[in-house]
């Protein structure tokens, strides 16, 4: 396996994958980049969130601009290690604008040569699914021909981006290739972090949004997740978002969250008993925070308590660690 400097630092708004990334051989098992864990920090920082919609700016009704620019800001001050992106990052995938706000807004975290992981949500293929995706790769270079991958960030966290505009059934190209990338994993992996866009568990809404509900595509797999993961040495937590809110559940020993608070218009929802966050303020503008410990992953949800405020207040509302098996 061989390493390669990739183009980022000249050709990309974000470093991707500053200094060290290494495709791997065998696509199907092995990891599709590979972090060094030597450029990584002593205590392995990964933030998640979705949802952004960067578009014009001064747009506020598909989006919060205040709130998605504060986001992006404070994200860069926590000098993460990581972030993966769980869909919905431009308005309307197929205008290349989109993605020129984006670059324009997310400055700081270039400026602090984050590692920016992505994964395809709708809005990537409004306005024209092969146009949205071309647009996507011209955004991501280093992503060409893919839409679902997977990084090796040091040696005890694999970092996993899906598709799930793509089929994720049984006998799927994507599912079979997650099964080889899961059952090949290394001793030394501890956590695996599944991002993706449409959520496996979610609070059932009967009222409002009751179109992004789980649909029979992720929750195929989340049955295959609850059929896979006993046989892992390795955690497994999986990030979603579509629901423009903030959501926490367990099923099979894995947790699952909708963290769709990245910016974009904010959605109320009828929370059920299996949602173990129950607070009622609202809205959710918020990122996960996911912090490597000596025998856990530790998570912290931070939200933004009001986009408008003079001084910006961010909120510790919810807590939860992942042990190692």
């Amino acid at each position: 396996m061989s390493s390669r400097l990739l183009p980022s630092a000249l050709l990309l708004p974000l470093l991707f994958l500053p200094l060290l990334a290494q495709q791997a051989q065998d696509p199907e098992a092995a990891p599709t980049f590979r972090v060094d864990a030597l450029l990584l920090s002593s205590h392995v920082r990964v933030i998640a969130y979705g949802d952004q919609r960067f578009h014009d700016h001064f747009n506020f009704l598909i989006a919060n601009p205040k709130a998605r620019l504060a986001l992006v800001q404070r994200i860069a001050a926590e000098k993460p290690d990581a972030i993966q992106m769980s869909g919905d990052v431009p308005f309307k995938g197929a205008d290349r604008s989109d993605y020129d706000t984006f670059r324009t807004e997310t400055k700081p975290w270039r400026d602090a040569h984050l590692r920016v992981y992505p994964a395809l949500g709708n809005h990537e293929l409004a306005g024209g699914a092969e146009k949205g995706v071309e647009e996507w790769w011209n955004a991501f270079p280093e992503l060409k021909g893919m839409r679902w991958y997977s990084v090796a960030l040091g040696d005890r966290i694999a970092l996993v981006q899906l598709d799930s505009t793509s089929a994720l059934t049984p006998g799927s190209k994507q599912i079979n290739w997650l099964r080889s990338q899961l059952t090949a994993l290394p001793p030394a992996v501890d956590f695996v972090i599944i991002s993706l866009h449409h959520p496996p568990v979610a609070d059932i809404q009967t009222h409002l949004h009751v179109d992004h509900n789980p649909r029979p595509n992720e929750i195929a797999l989340r049955d295959f997740l609850s059929q896979t993961a006993p046989g892992l040495h390795a955690a497994i937590v999986v990030v979603a978002g579509h629901i423009h809110n903030y959501e926490r559940a367990g099923v099979d020993g894995i947790t699952y969250l909708v963290s769709g608070g990245g910016g974009a218009e904010p959605y109320e929802v009828e929370r059920t008993k299996q949602d173990l966050y129950q607070d009622i303020n609202f809205p959710n503008f918020h990122y996960v925070r996911f912090d490597l410990e000596s025998d856990q992953l530790k998570a912290t949800m931070f939200r933004l308590a009001d986009p408008d405020a003079k001084k910006l207040v961010w909120q510790e509302k919810d807590h939860f660690v992942i042990k190692k098996k």
